[in-house]
C-alpha cells in the first residue's frame, strides 16, 4: 500500500493498493489501521456507506458535518467511474475554499482519504457507479450541511453536463461572505 498527498491539497491522501492478480482474478488489502496510523491518517471507523448512482453525469454533494460530529472519510469506487471532489472548508487553511478532484474507477486500486473540515461530492462519469465510504463519525442529521455544487465562489469545473441532482443537493446554499470556515 502506498499513501501519497494530493498535489493541490496535501492533507487529502491518495491510497494506492497493491493489487495481486492471478488466473482467479485479483486481491488487494484496502484498509490497514497500522499503516494509516504511521502516516497520521487513522480515525476509528464507525459507519460504512454505499452509494449507487444510475446515470452518467449525476452529481452528489457537496456534503459535510459540523462539529462536534465532523468526519474523516475513506472513499473508494467499486463500480464505474467518478470525478471525486473535495472542498477545503478549514478556517485557517492555506487552501481554504479551494477544491481538488481525483478520478476514481473500479479496479483502479485507489482510495481517497478526506480529513475533517472538507466538503465531499462527486460526478458520475459512467452509468451505474458505486462508491463505498468509511466514516469516522455517525451521520448526524442536525449537523449535516452542504455547499451548492455550482457555487460560483468555489467554481468546480465538472467534466460533464450535469444530468441529475437530488432535490436536497440542489437546494444547498451557496457560500456567502459571512462564511469564515470550520474550526478544526
Amino acid at each position: 500500500m502506498k499513501i501519497k498527498s494530493n498535489e493541490l491539497i496535501e492533507d487529502i491522501k491518495i491510497i494506492e493498493f497493491d493489487i495481486h492478480k492471478d488466473n482467479r482474478g485479483q486481491f488487494s488489502r484496502i484498509f490497514c489501521q497500522k499503516e494509516f496510523e504511521e502516516v497520521g491518517i487513522f480515525k476509528p471507523i464507525v459507519q460504512m456507506n454505499h452509494s449507487f448512482t444510475k446515470t452518467k453525469g449525476s452529481v452528489r454533494g457537496m456534503h459535510y458535518q459540523l462539529p462536534p460530529t465532523m468526519e474523516s472519510k475513506y472513499v473508494r469506487c467499486i463500480s464505474g467511474e467518478v470525478f471525486d471532489v473535495v472542498i477545503d472548508l478549514r478556517r485557517d487553511s492555506k487552501t481554504f475554499l479551494k477544491w481538488t478532484s481525483i478520478h476514481l474507477k473500479e479496479d483502479q486500486g485507489l482510495m481517497v482519504y478526506i480529513p475533517e473540515g472538507f466538503a465531499h461530492g462527486f460526478q458520475t462519469l459512467t452509468d451505474n457507479a458505486e462508491l463505498i465510504y468509511l466514516h469516522s463519525e455517525y451521520y448526524e442529521p442536525k449537523a449535516e450541511r452542504g455547499i451548492h455544487h455550482l457555487d460560483p465562489l468555489v467554481n468546480i469545473k465538472w467534466p460533464l453536463e450535469i444530468t441529475d441532482v437530488s432535490e436536497r443537493d440542489f437546494d444547498m446554499q451557496k457560500i456567502d461572505n459571512n462564511f469564515k470556515g470550520l474550526e478544526i
